[in-house]
């Protein structure tokens, strides 16, 4: 397996900064760390404890818990956390948050210390006026002492709240989004090459819980093969779970995900997947959704087309890549398992993964090129954003445009084609690139460059009739 703690060690760096910061001048500062389920929060925050070797408070919120019972476990654990000079003293009971957060300024001394609060927005669900009493007791009494207060939390929308202007904690903590490891450190921490270390970025969306149970130095389809000899196998459970807590209920919003994580992608067919024996979805109803589940839970990304002319329509994907390969492939393959049939389950898988793949890297390139030219390394100074191109046929739909900004170009930059498949992008892929791309708006034929991204060989041909090529290697080096 892979062994004890994967990545992190920006975030870790960035969290032994603060707390520097908060023992050199004995006052206290608030962080907010926020990011999607499984992406490793608790376990960063966890590892960052352990090596401070200082005391520190961990508390974790549960889901439903009545307000009575979360403040006695509060209690419980500040007891038990080694923070508390005269344990013996702190109360036995409290009457709300404001006696809670008091009790804990109480039992601060002058060592620097660090208190965790997990799952927060829970505590903002069981309680409405916890907000308020944390703003209080920040601002009389703990951020005088020397104290490193991070507040954990997996809904999103809730945790941007806690900050906003028009909220309590305005202003008093600062924000650290905590995204899936890249393709790069999963790499690293698995030990393989270019190509597998996308794949295995693809497969398991850069969860680190999923990452530990991978042996390292295994290929990528030797593990999916691993895992389906159990039904759960992180590699099912992790978005399994993510899935049930985001959605516990099969209403509308979980159709929605599950038809376009199925690969429908426009309003239109996801409107009629989705829909029931009485039609398709109505866009009064299924607007609101999509923008929920996009902007609110950030569950879905939105890709528009890139050109110098607004263009229709969007499409929608599944943000997190272990999730959409869950619905697209994974909960098949689970249901054999859990019945007996590994190899029947390990076959479907491969019998879905390529073509599945080779429209789920697509996004993970453009921001790869998007990466590499922001920090000056592509031939084009001027390439802002990258993105592609369709039109309402679909036809033709181009991979790759970079252009100068986004979502509408005064310039296009570049064109291109991704073939991440196991045959060489060869002169009819060429051929079939240069007729496609003459109807964007805005390419020039002799100023627009051409831009290729193969997996495997590209003839030579190929490559002296193009400005850039690119392989795994240099899609991987975007993140080193």
């Amino acid at each position: 397996m892979t062994s004890g703690f994967v990545g992190r060690s920006v975030e870790l760096g960035l969290l032994q900064t603060r707390f520097q910061r908060v023992a050199e001048s004995k006052a206290g500062i608030a962080l907010a760390i926020r990011g999607r389920r499984q992406v490793g929060k608790s376990r960063l925050v966890q590892e960052f404890c352990d090596t401070a070797q200082v005391p520190y408070l961990y508390f974790t919120a549960t889901k439903g818990m009545s307000v009575s019972e979360s403040l006695m476990t509060f209690l419980t654990e500040l007891r038990c956390s080694g923070i508390a000079h005269d344990p013996e003293a702190l109360p036995e009971s409290v009457g709300g948050w404001p006696d809670a957060l008091r009790a804990l300024a109480t039992a601060l001394g002058d060592t620097p210390t660090i208190v965790v609060i997990d799952e927060l927005p829970w505590l903002a669900e069981q309680d409405d006026v916890f907000d308020g009493a944390l703003q209080t007791a920040w601002d009389r009494l703990l951020r005088q002492r020397p104290i490193l207060l991070l507040l954990l939390g997996s809904d999103i929308h809730m945790m941007e709240r806690l900050t906003a202007y028009d909220r309590p904690f305005y202003g008093r903590a600062d924000n650290l989004v905590l995204d899936p490891l890249n393709p790069a450190e999963v790499g690293r921490a698995l030990g393989l090459d270019a190509a597998d270390s996308i794949d295995a970025h693809l497969i398991t969306g850069g969860l680190p819980g999923i990452l530990r149970s991978w042996p390292h130095g295994l290929p990528p389809l030797d593990f999916v093969q691993r895992e389906c000899r159990d039904p759960a196998a992180p590699l099912f459970g992790v978005p399994e779970s993510t899935l049930l807590a985001e959605f516990p209920a099969p209403d509308q919003a979980r159709r929605v995900l599950e038809a376009i994580g199925s690969g429908e992608r426009t309003h239109a067919t996801i409107a009629a997947t989705a829909g029931s024996r009485s039609g398709a979805l109505p866009s009064g109803t299924l607007s609101p959704i999509l923008q929920r589940l996009s902007t609110d839970k950030q569950v879905l990304s939105v890709d528009q087309p890139l050109s110098v002319k607004p263009g229709k329509p969007a499409l929608y994907r599944v943000a997190d890549s272990n999730l959409r390969l869950y619905l697209a492939t994974l909960r098949s393959a689970q249901d054999l398992v859990r019945r007996g049939r590994s190899a029947a389950a390990y076959e479907l898988f491969t019998r879905r993964w390529t073509s599945w793949r080779g429209k789920a890297v697509e996004p993970l390139i453009r921001d790869a090129l998007e990466l590499t030219a922001l920090s000056g390394a592509l031939p084009w100074k001027e390439v802002g954003a990258v993105g592609g191109w369709w039109n309402r046929a679909f036809n033709p739909e181009i991979d790759l445009i970079g252009a100068d900004r986004s979502p509408v170009a005064n310039k296009l930059i570049f064109a291109g084609s991704i073939k991440w498949l196991g045959t060489p992008f060869d002169r009819h892929d060429l051929a079939e690139l240069t007729r496609a791309i003459a109807v964007v708006p805005g390419f020039e034929a002799r100023e627009t460059a051409l831009l290729i991204v193969s997996l495997t060989d590209i003839e030579q041909t190929v490559v002296d009739s193009v400005d850039l090529v690119w392989n795994a290697s240099d899609v991987l080096s975007a993140w080193s």
